[in-house]
């Protein structure tokens, strides 16, 4: 574990573990890369390098007080930092929950040849329709003043707390998972879904040029997030679509073993990694 130096000076959290072929993995809004940890082990056994970080604002990074500190270009910023620094030079497969799959998408757009393949969970392209996006704005505005109002308890303790750990709270993962929200500062948390989460872009207009392998894996029980999914699959022209069953929103602590089954088939079907140094043939 590091600290990783971002642009603007922000300290970012970030953990490296294993060799072989670069993973890095972007949590959603409100989480932690401790939602993630289920992942580690079975990654880490079929050969991965897991990189594991925390945006500006949330888990161990660090949360700047100044509201211009958050922006989209930012975070994707951000995540290309902490590639850099755990995987210098190397394409590398992105996967990113709900947010984290946007963030990982919008880097992709922007850094193509750094990303080797997509593994996109419970996430969507953002919302083009004005009508849509404003009332995105209003649902973060309204999870923004809740945090800054009541706290990060009693954030888990409400309906939201489904959309962080999960449908089964009971599970080791999932509290360990909420152990870390709880411990987060919700300015920082409120700062980033105001100017980051409720502002960010779509990409659904560019999703046709994404020529990578793309994982869009939802449950069956995550309902907002089953039509984002249908849009990722269809437009994205290398993507293999797998729906998990009795898993919400949060499918990697639900079923983990359905969905690091998943995830583990999908990496062993990736082509060869290109030798850049290569030259073609004539």
């Amino acid at each position: 574990m590091t600290r990783v130096e971002a642009g603007d000076g922000v300290a970012l959290y970030a953990e490296a573990h294993g060799e072989g072929l670069p993973l890095l993995l972007s949590c959603g809004l409100c989480s932690t890369c401790e939602n993630f940890r289920p992942q580690l082990r079975p990654l880490l056994s079929a050969g991965c390098r897991v990189l594991l970080w925390d945006y500006r604002g949330h888990g161990r990074s660090e949360a700047p007080d100044d509201p211009a500190a958050y922006s989209m270009d930012r975070v994707v910023d951000d995540l290309g930092r902490v590639l850099d620094w755990g995987a210098p030079g190397r394409p590398a497969v992105l996967g990113g929950h709900s947010f984290g799959g946007l963030a990982s998408l919008h880097y992709a757009i922007a850094q193509p040849g750094r990303v080797r393949a997509l593994l996109l969970f419970g996430s969507g392209p953002g919302f083009r329709k004005p009508e849509a996006q404003a009332a995105w704005a209003r649902q973060t505005e309204r999870t923004a003043a809740f945090l800054e109002r009541r706290g990060l308890e009693a954030f888990l303790a409400s309906s939201a707390g489904a959309t962080a750990v999960g449908l089964r709270p009971e599970l080791p993962a999932a509290r360990a998972a909420a152990a870390a929200i709880a411990a987060q500062d919700p300015r920082g948390l409120a700062h980033f879904a105001r100017r980051v989460a409720a502002l960010a872009p779509p990409v659904i207009d560019a999703l046709p040029g994404l020529d990578l392998p793309a994982l869009v894996l939802v449950g069956e029980r995550d309902e907002p997030y089953l039509r984002a999914a249908e849009v990722l699959a269809a437009r994205l022209p290398r993507a293999r679509k797998v729906v998990l069953p009795r898993a919400g929103h949060v499918a990697n602590l639900e079923e983990t073993a359905a969905f690091d089954a998943a995830v583990l088939a999908f990496l062993a079907d990736l082509p060869p990694a290109r030798d850049p140094a290569a030259t073609p043939e004539t």
